[in-house]
């Protein structure tokens, strides 16, 4: 995505029909097919002229608003049970707009990265689930992706709300729609799923300014935001003086090394880029096959007084995935996202007579990594409509270790707020019953935060859709190859920061998902059986359903003799393992890292117990601790035990003297 335009959006035009109105009155969640929902008064809201009275009529109950002086003017209905089809009108002057079909029932927010947004074309057995989709009661509505800098009033581009077919299914949200359909078994009344996910995105850029602002992590990072919503050239110039920073803190970097400098670059090791450029991994470099991390890039270009003299755009193919733009020493630009071509404009003055150097330093965190090709690719355009390539002659440094930079604020998914504004802010205050988060693997590098970040999200949203309402997280799948001995996993880690989470707070719940992962694939594609998990979560969580929201969860750790002993709630019949005598997964550990070891473990009824060679010095036990783990802990329910980190209860005198 190229550089965001911080601007506010104009409303959508709606699906419901209009009489002499310009544009619509309502806003573009209310149309044809919506879901409101149910129990609890109904806002509705949209925008007239100022000052001009509003009524709005709906399923037989009337209210009256007037337009302020921008314009804007909100209502709100009386709560209603769950039924419909019933038609929603609001008029005002002379215009009227009708929107028809509406059901009263149970909407939902699911939201999150490519796991979230994985479609059901890309789940199990697409093909059948797809022909087999009908649902008149199950209404789907997926926002539009667009990152802003600010708040949006509504979206940049068109919504519709659909009831669930074959065409409308498609391409909307597995986990979204198998968790409805699962539910409606239990929780007979319309569905309305507003889908708004992001792949790869980070939950940072999930919550808005002011929560992150509360936190004191992000100070920096905001004002430069607040910069880029009125001078963007500014705000990248700035940008890059807190990038340089990092870099120049960055272990093993020497005084002077400054890739980005328009002069001469010293410092490290730099090589010759192949012509056709391209996924560094596809180059034949050894030391890049598998490699993951920064990259530098630099090249020059040799410019006439003049082309120097005119306004210009720097012109770069896509970077995958992210990358951090210098013209003669300044920033000009940063982007995320693997398929857009750059195009930065250049502040006035910056190009001069002669040489000119440009660098890209280009971060890789999956999979192929790199700056698009050939070289012929990019190139500067000037104002007069012409244009010139950079230089052929790419240098590469490649940089080692996984210290990376950070992200520009302004980035769409790995951004601070951008999709709380571009996403999330133009749902407005919608009535909603509860909210499913299925997001973390772009956050594992920084597991030690993202307890705190959960909790800062969870009560950014419920201060936008209503205090203490529910929240249904996922918990990370497993994947990745299981280790031949215990290690340190950031994604286990991400893990128990979402179980803890999830347990000090009655209004959430956790949906295991480590037994349906896949150790090939970052996208498992069982959404069937995860729908399946966030629905059961949902019955108990949001509904009150006296059942176990997710199996078995460990509740307390003792000692014994030369064993640990854990004791287990949430158990249907009686633990056991699958495929072997005992339960698979088990680790004691001491305090330093690199001491836990595997344990033998044995289930009987609620409880595990512990042996290993360092269970009497053990200061605390975890259980799948690993990306991608093998782990075998079960109940009756055939539901999964999940990740966990407990601390051991102190040795007691006597444990020392024998």
């Amino acid at each position: 995505m190229a550089l965001l335009v911080s601007s506010l959006g104009c409303a959508a035009p709606g699906a419901g029909a209009q009489e002499a109105s310009p544009t619509p009155l309502l806003h573009a969640m209310f149309q044809d097919h919506a879901v409101l929902q149910r129990n609890a008064p109904i806002r509705v809201w949209g925008r007239a002229k100022p000052g001009e009275d509003v009524r709005v009529a709906f399923a037989g109950k009337r209210v009256r608003a007037r337009a302020g002086a921008d314009g804007r003017w909100d209502a709100v209905l009386p709560a209603l049970k769950a039924g419909g089809p019933y038609t929603l009108t609001a008029s005002a002057g002379g215009a009227t707009q009708t929107v028809a079909d509406v059901l009263v029932g149970d909407v939902w927010l699911c939201s999150g990265q490519s796991n979230m947004e994985l479609q059901v074309w890309r789940s199990l057995d697409a093909r059948a689930e797809i022909a087999g989709a009908a649902s008149d009661t199950i209404r789907l509505l997926s926002v539009p992706q667009n990152g802003a800098a600010t708040p949006q009033e509504t979206f940049q581009d068109p919504v519709q709300w659909r009831p669930t077919t074959p065409e409308s299914v498609r391409d909307f949200s597995a986990a979204c729609f198998y968790f409805a359909r699962e539910l409606q078994k239990t929780v007979d009344v319309p569905m309305g799923l507003i889908a708004a996910a992001w792949g790869g995105s980070r939950i940072q850029a999930w919550t808005s300014g002011e929560a992150l602002r509360a936190t004191g992590l992000y100070d920096d990072e905001l004002d430069v935001l607040s910069l880029y919503a009125d001078d963007p050239v500014a705000a990248v110039g700035r940008w890059g003086e807190v990038w340089g920073r990092w870099w120049k803190r960055r272990d093993g970097v020497a005084a002077g090394d400054e890739p980005w400098s328009g002069a001469r670059a010293t410092g490290g090791d730099w090589r010759t880029a192949p012509p056709a450029l391209g996924a560094w991994e596809r180059w034949g470099v050894p030391e890049l096959a598998e490699f993951d991390g920064l990259v530098w890039y630099r090249t020059g270009v040799k410019l006439t007084a003049q082309q120097a003299a005119q306004d210009a755009v720097l012109v770069l193919g896509p970077a995958d995935e992210m990358d951090m733009t210098w013209v003669n020493g300044r920033a000009v630009g940063s982007t995320y996202g693997a398929g857009t071509g750059r195009e930065y404009p250049l502040p006035s003055g910056l190009l001069r007579e002669g040489d000119n150097t440009v660098a890209v330093a280009v971060l890789d965190t999956y999979r192929d990594g790199g700056l698009a090709g050939p070289a012929s690719a990019h190139r500067l355009r000037f104002a007069d409509g012409s244009s010139v390539a950079l230089g052929s002659a790419w240098k590469y440094r490649a940089v080692p270790g996984f210290d990376w930079p950070p992200n520009a604020p302004w980035q769409s998914a790995a951004g601070l707020s951008t999709l709380y504004n571009g996403m999330i802010a133009p749902v407005g205050r919608y009535g909603l019953r509860g909210m499913l988060w299925y997001q973390g693997e772009s956050n594992t590098s920084e597991a030690a935060l993202y307890a705190d970040l959960l909790r800062t999200l969870r009560g950014d949203w419920r201060a936008r859709f209503g205090e203490g309402l529910p929240l249904l997280v996922v918990q990370l799948a497993g994947y990745g190859m299981p280790g031949q001995a215990p290690q340190e996993s950031g994604w286990a880690a991400l893990r128990e920061s979402q179980r803890q989470v999830a347990a000090e707070d009655r209004g959430t719940g956790l949906a295991v998902a480590i037994d349906i992962g896949d150790r090939y694939d970052i996208h498992p594609p069982n959404k069937q059986e995860l729908g399946r998990r966030l629905a059961r979560a949902a019955r108990h969580v949001v509904y009150g359903e006296k059942l176990p929201p997710s199996g078995p969860v460990p509740l307390s750790a003792r000692r014994a003799d030369d064993a640990v002993v854990l004791s287990f709630g949430d158990v249907t019949g009686e633990l056991g393992a699958q495929g072997a005598d005992g339960p698979i997964g088990f680790e004691l550990c001491g305090t330093q890292p690199g001491t836990c070891r595997y344990a033998d473990a044995k289930a009987r009824g609620d409880t595990v117990t512990l042996r290993g060679p360092v269970a009497r010095a053990a200061t605390h036990v975890r259980y799948c601790w690993a990306d991608g783990p093998v782990c075998t802990l079960f109940d009756g329910a055939g539901l999964p035990a999940g990740p966990f980190e407990m601390a051991l209860p102190p040795i007691s005198p006597d444990d020392h003297a024998r």
